[in-house]
């Protein structure tokens, strides 16, 4: 980046000569004020980079190298970074000096908004705008209790809802709860257990269930039947169910939200977020029925009980609206369906060549890949080495040279998992399956040979004791 002469009516502030004059401290600036363990992880597994800009599925660093991105910034990325049409519209409402937050009027862009995406949920009627997913979870939360007049959700093992303290009360992750007690009264069931389900709903005192359709940790499908049984026990014990489309809605799984894979099932609460923004304003909505938001907002007194400062901004809005015109315009839900089959099924051919490789799972342009234990006795031996010292370290040895030696980014499912996850954007094709699957070929053919990636897991395995 050039240093630029700063822009007239702007002062003393320049964004382009900050960034030329202390882009290159970004990493001793985290170790100093933010997170300092961020940094120290990343030198660690070799994944500090420095990326120089972004355009759709890739990054580039400063001598012009392409990275396939196959994370998607955690899945916000639908679109991948900088879409024009996204960009416009932000222009376009920063532009129009629009009349924002006054807290006091109606905008049209927040129903305008909210009209587009009760559209792809006919059974829906309201939504209540925040800044993130954890906030759309929260909100759900507190609809649900107020609305049944009972207190305990339910929720399941190992899910993944958000890290604020209500979120995290539904959190099924022991790493992220540990230390934050006392949370909230809510209880974990095995997904896919009806027989827990009922147990809990007979004691009375459930207001709801909030399930991911397909879990984020791990990638594990809710079984084929299981959200429709559980909507109808449910609805006997007089409790709703909040589906949590986060990560899985706008089309990530090839539907639109990924309930709608199995017939008849319909949530009282939806929760979206991520790909919403586009990539670059925060954003995140809780769609319900009319009648659950008619109690919460019972009347006048109550019409700010539930509301966040900047929920419903004019750029978030905007962002959305054109996120959605894009998805529609574009077919990006019909695009991932075929993308997505492709990458599994490639995927899974290689399940019948890699002894390491044990499953490939997920819908859409979500796919989990777990490896496991290997029946051959020298790679049996090295699986044991790492597992020994830590479970999760052999899926951490692909993601590493994947980016290393072939310039893609991925991530590890979930702590002491030994699962790749793969969310990259909505909008890849053939081209970056086959450069995808060419590297985790490469990556697979030196792990079972006894290459280089088992050196790395040499070095992971002494972190890992050093960091007991």
């Amino acid at each position: 980046m050039t240093t630029a002469e700063p822009a007239a009516g702007t002062g003393e502030f320049d964004l382009g000569t900050l960034l030329a004059e202390r882009g290159g401290e970004r990493y001793a600036l985290h170790a100093r004020y933010l997170n300092h363990q961020l940094p120290r992880m990343l030198h660690t597994i070799g994944f500090d980079k420095v990326y120089e800009h972004a355009e759709g599925a890739y990054f580039f660093d400063a001598d012009g190298n392409d990275y396939l991105d196959m994370l998607a910034g955690f899945g916000v990325m639908g679109l991948g970074r900088h879409h024009p049409v996204v960009r416009k519209a932000l222009h376009d409402v920063l532009d129009a000096s629009l009349a924002d937050l006054t807290r006091f009027d109606c905008p049209p862009l927040p129903g305008l908004l909210a009209e587009k995406l009760l559209a792809h949920s006919p059974h829906l009627d309201r939504v209540f705008f925040g800044n993130s997913g954890t906030e759309a979870v929260e909100g759900a939360l507190k609809f649900a209790r107020y609305a049944t007049g009972k207190p305990r959700i339910l929720y399941c093992a190992h899910a993944f809802h958000g890290l604020t303290t209500g979120s995290l009360s539904v959190n099924g992750e022991p790493g992220f709860r540990d230390g934050f007690a006392p949370l909230l009264p809510d209880t974990p069931v095995p997904l896919g257990d009806l027989d827990a389900l009922e147990r809990e709903l007979r004691k009375g005192d459930v207001a709801a269930l909030i399930v991911e359709p397909i879990q984020g940790k791990g990638v594990h499908e809710a079984p084929p039947g299981y959200l429709r049984a559980a909507q109808e026990l449910l609805r006997r014990h007089k409790a709703l169910l909040i589906a949590d489309e986060v990560q899985t809605g706008l089309g990530r799984t090839g539907d639109f939200y990924a309930y709608q894979h199995e017939d008849g099932v319909e949530p009282d609460l939806v929760c979206v977020a991520k790909a919403l923004s586009g990539g670059y304003v925060p954003v995140g909505a809780t769609l319900g029925r009319d009648w659950i938001f008619k109690k919460v907002y019972s009347s006048m007194d109550r019409v700010l009980v539930h509301s966040a400062s900047f929920g419903a901004n004019a750029q978030a809005m905007a962002a959305g609206l054109a996120v959605l015109s894009v998805m529609e315009n574009e077919q990006i839900v019909a695009g991932v369906r075929a993308t997505g089959e492709l990458l599994k099924s490639r995927l899974t051919a290689l399940t019948e060549k890699y002894e390491l490789l044990a499953d490939v799972r997920g819908r859409g342009l979500m796919i989990g890949i777990e490896f496991g234990r290997p029946k051959s006795l020298k790679l049996r031996s090295r699986w044991a080495m790492l597992q020994a010292a830590r479970k999760g370290l052999f899926a951490q040895m692909v993601v590493v040279p994947l980016l290393q030696r072939h310039r893609i980014l991925t991530q590890v499912s979930g702590d002491h998992m030994e699962v790749i996850k793969l969310i990259p954007p909505l909008i890849i094709g053939e081209r970056e399956v086959e450069r995808f699957v060419d590297a985790f070929t490469a990556v697979m053919d030196d792990a079972h040979d006894g290459g280089l990636v088992w050196d790395f897991g040499k070095t992971l395995v002494k972190q890992a004791v050093a960091n007991r």
